[in-house]
């Protein structure tokens, strides 16, 4: 889990955090689990929503925007395929918080745009352009690394 804390989170120390609060709510919900799913899915709920709550305190990190004026990017994808993990790790480190919580929720963990909109209080476009916008980010980020746009 503390893969999934890293990814939501700007540094190890604060993913330490975000871990043993979520851990310190697990033990405290855990009578609670149902048995309905896995055991790791529900413990990796608890992870991400103890993460997206933590981002909360620090900024306002959605900016407005409309999905009309956000273009599609492209990009190498055997390029990326070659890539290690913590690379690609470290380069997700650098999006905004906005941007990563949305990208994560949405190209990692798998919930639809909607799904994301309710979790995060906000629009399902709002969530498509968050997630439109952080792709066009980590095309700059990649640029910067060498990878190039098909």
């Amino acid at each position: 889990m503390m893969g999934v804390s890293l990814r939501y989170c700007n540094s190890k120390m604060e993913a330490e955090d975000v871990l043993q609060d979520a851990f310190i709510k697990i033990f405290d919900k855990i009578k609670t689990f149902k048995g309905e799913g896995s055991f790791e899915g529900w413990i990796r709920k608890v992870v991400v929503f103890t993460a997206l709550k933590s981002n909360d305190k620090r900024v306002n990190k959605f900016e407005p925007g409309d999905i009309d004026n956000v273009q599609e990017p492209s990009l190498d994808s055997k390029a990326v395929s070659n890539m290690e993990t913590a690379y690609l790790m470290n380069i997700l480190q650098e999006l905004p918080i906005g941007y990563k919580a949305v990208f994560n929720l949405y190209a990692i963990e798998g919930y639809s745009h909607k799904e994301i909109g309710k979790m995060l209080g906000v629009t399902d476009v709002t969530s498509r352009t968050q997630y439109s916008r952080a792709k066009q980010y980590l095309l700059k980020i990649l640029a910067k690394h060498g990878i190039k746009r098909i």
